[in-house]
């Protein structure tokens, strides 16, 4: 059994990480640790968990109780708290904010959590992980194959919409219901902070690369969910694009290729990215689509931990879409 800790137990990622966990089969919730809410019960914040949960939050993490700790803490406020705090050695880690996400310049032990990528060295004895953001997961695995066949080229242009939950749950002039109910709006275009971890993943696929990635991120009028829309020039012929995609994902258990346009729906409330891929006039046409706290966060958190411990994939993840 895996003993498994929370740090920054209050938020959206931290909610879904929990109602995975309560529901895993091998692990054991050892303490939610969150300074503003200590003493007070988990369902007082998590209301959905009431009857499946009676821990109460703690500002006090006991090391010794876990194998594992999650930290579903702001971005910065991980390396922060590592530092201020030892963990032992014995003490696996995934991270869910960006702290660790990039190794340029960077010292640190922390593998680049996307199984797609790098599920061998999870397997084979990582420690800490560092699990990738959202909009970064599903853009990558749109963008994975061909980069892995050297076939990236052009300039790729991306559209994502992203549901509000991906902005946290602390309130915001943008994640007010009044002002993001039937309303769409982009923000952060061409500088979001996803690129940098996108384009480290793309060069080390394809070290030549030497293209840009135009990507309009936007605000979408519903709760969860992404759909990304990338497109560029490419001379292959669709039947081998496609073969490439089913070549790449095939033994991977929770992205798939499919000949149907994915709607949002076929993936909310699951692990999965279902990806579909179109030849128009010479462009390559690419949608993904994924749930950004589960496949984008907290599922591919508790996949990593799968990885770590030498369980099956899919443990803990068999899940049903929301789509009615």
């Amino acid at each position: 059994m895996i003993r498994a800790g929370i740090i920054g137990g209050a938020g959206y990622t931290a909610g879904e990480l929990l109602r995975l966990l309560i529901n895993h089969p091998d692990v054991e919730i050892a303490w939610i640790h969150s300074t503003s809410n200590a003493g007070n019960p988990v369902t007082d914040v998590h209301q959905g968990l009431i009857g499946e949960t009676y821990h109460r939050f703690t500002d006090t993490p006991v090391w010794e109780d876990v194998d594992l700790v999650f930290f579903c803490t702001p971005h910065g406020q991980s390396r922060t708290f590592i530092k201020e705090n030892p963990i032992p050695e014995n003490v696996k880690i995934i991270d869910l904010s960006n702290d660790f996400r990039l190794k340029e310049g960077e010292e640190h032990d922390f593998v680049y959590g996307l199984p797609e990528l790098n599920r061998k060295p999870m397997v084979r004895g990582a420690k800490h992980v560092a699990n990738p953001g959202c909009f970064a997961t599903a853009i990558q695995l749109a963008l994975l194959p061909l980069a892995k066949n050297h076939l990236i080229k052009s300039d790729v242009h991306i559209t994502a919409i992203t549901g509000s939950t991906g902005a946290g749950v602390k309130p915001s002039a943008t994640s007010h219901y009044s002002w993001r109910n039937d309303n769409v709006s982009i923000y952060k275009p061409f500088r979001h902070q996803h690129l940098a971890e996108i384009m480290q993943t793309l060069r080390e696929l394809q070290p030549d690369l030497d293209v840009e990635l135009n990507f309009v991120p936007v605000r979408g009028c519903f709760s969860r969910g992404i759909m990304a829309i990338a497109y560029l020039d490419i001379d292959e012929d669709i039947e081998t694009i496609r073969n490439l995609y089913e070549e790449t994902y095939s033994d991977h258990s929770f992205t798939f290729v499919t000949d149907k346009q994915p709607d949002l729906k076929d993936v909310v409330n699951t692990n999965k990215c279902i990806i579909h891929l179109e030849k128009i006039d010479g462009k390559l046409l690419i949608t993904s689509v994924i749930d950004n706290l589960l496949k984008g966060a907290s599922g591919t958190a508790v996949h990593n931990m799968n990885l770590l411990f030498g369980l099956s994939e899919r443990t803990g993840l068999y899940l049903k879409p929301s789509a009615f």
